[in-house]
């Protein structure tokens, strides 16, 4: 894509979560004065909910997670201070440094704020059919999986229900991307049940990228002989590529591979899988194979990589 495309396009997306704004916004009665009639605006009602359900104590960790100037935050805590919603005390781990906490009328106040802010989402969703709820809530998550940085993505060993997701992804996408047809998706399963019944945890081991409350890839790590692993079932979701998580899912295979004792890591993948290939040669993995193949319904170059640990 040329620089001139590239512009357009960056443009156009601008453009697009500016439209996005001024709708939800609108949509959800964003826009007063006062937040849902309560008096406040949306940034003091926001701060009493992260005083009455977050871990965040101090000026400077609210200040640091809203992204609010430190000064205003401080005349804006110095108001709930005048009007008794919250007190200022020592914090037992630090002598030095003073909590901050509801008091029992600022309690009562975020409590009243959270409720009205329920009541409302809920009439607005009450107007939606249930296709139409479902369709955002996973719009949502996926809004949210954009603006998600890779190091606050959590990489988790595999849990009930996982797999099941595994082979569904692999299914429905390599199915709309590839065109593979369902040999491809009983392969996966396949896969999935041998790893489940007869794995060996000291040396094989498979991760879900967790990121948004919403998995995102995964990657295995499994024994093929004494000294050699294989890499399998690597896979990201279309909105979670391209962001650097993909790098962060092969680290963690590769650094358990050399401390499982394996003297190198192989894996098998297809030309058409062009990003997925440049990671592993950008990672020092060796292409040792290229040949042609019928497979899963489709024409395919099939690729052998390996690297030594």
């Amino acid at each position: 894509m040329g620089e001139s495309s590239t512009q357009e396009s960056m443009m156009d997306d601008i453009e697009a979560l500016r439209d996005f704004s001024r709708f939800y916004t609108q949509r959800l009665g964003l826009l007063g004065q006062s937040y849902l009639g309560s008096g406040l605006g949306m940034t003091e009602v926001r701060v009493l909910w992260e005083l009455a359900n977050g871990e965040l104590a101090t000026a400077r960790a609210i200040a640091e997670r809203l992204g609010l100037d430190e000064g205003y935050l401080s005349r804006l805590l110095a108001g709930f201070e005048r009007k008794g919603w919250i007190a200022r005390e020592p914090d037992p781990q630090d002598a030095r440094r003073r909590r901050l906490v509801l008091t029992a009328e600022g309690r009562a106040l975020a409590a009243t704020h959270d409720a009205a802010s329920r009541e409302a989402v809920g009439a607005f969703l009450g107007q939606l059919s249930p296709d139409a709820r479902r369709l955002l809530r996973d719009g949502l998550a996926q809004v949210k999986q954009a603006f998600t940085a890779p190091e606050q993505v959590e990489l988790k060993g595999l849990a009930p229900g996982d797999a099941g997701w595994i082979v569904e992804r692999h299914g429905a996408l390599y199915t709309r991307d590839e065109g593979y047809d369902a040999t491809f998706e009983a392969l996966v399963a396949e896969i999935m049940c041998g790893f489940l019944r007869g794995h060996d945890p000291s040396c094989e081991r498979g991760w879900v990228a967790w990121g948004g409350g919403r998995r995102l890839g995964s990657i295995f790590c499994v024994r093929i002989t004494e000294e050699t692993a294989k890499l399998r079932l690597f896979f990201l979701e279309p909105e979670a590529r391209g962001l650097g998580l993909g790098r962060k899912l092969l680290d963690a295979c590769l650094e358990f591979a050399r401390g499982a004792g394996y003297r190198e890591l192989v894996l098998w993948t297809h030309e058409s899988h062009e990003a997925a290939c440049r990671l592993y040669e950008r990672a020092g993995f060796e292409k040792l194979s290229c040949k042609a193949n019928r497979a899963f319904g489709q024409d395919t170059i099939e690729l052998e990589y390996r690297i030594d640990l």
